[in-house]
């Protein structure tokens, strides 16, 4: 087990790097909602089922009446 000299070495050295710029330990709020799509999963779920169940309508219109 560290002493707490290494301790406050160790606290001392992150907050320095910390203020220095370096990459934080977690991500702020603002950044989680860059990452975030724009479309909820369920709406961006309806979007694909309606134009993949079109391709496969037209497909099918295709082959079994075949005009």
């Amino acid at each position: 087990m560290p002493t707490e000299f290494e301790m406050r070495q160790r606290n001392a050295k992150f907050a320095k790097d910390a203020r220095a710029g370096k990459k934080a330990t977690h991500l702020s709020r603002q950044d989680l909602l860059k990452k975030r799509s724009p479309l909820n999963t369920w709406a961006l779920g309806v979007i694909v089922f309606v134009v993949i169940g079109g391709v496969v309508l037209q497909l099918g219109r295709l082959i079994f009446l075949g005009k």
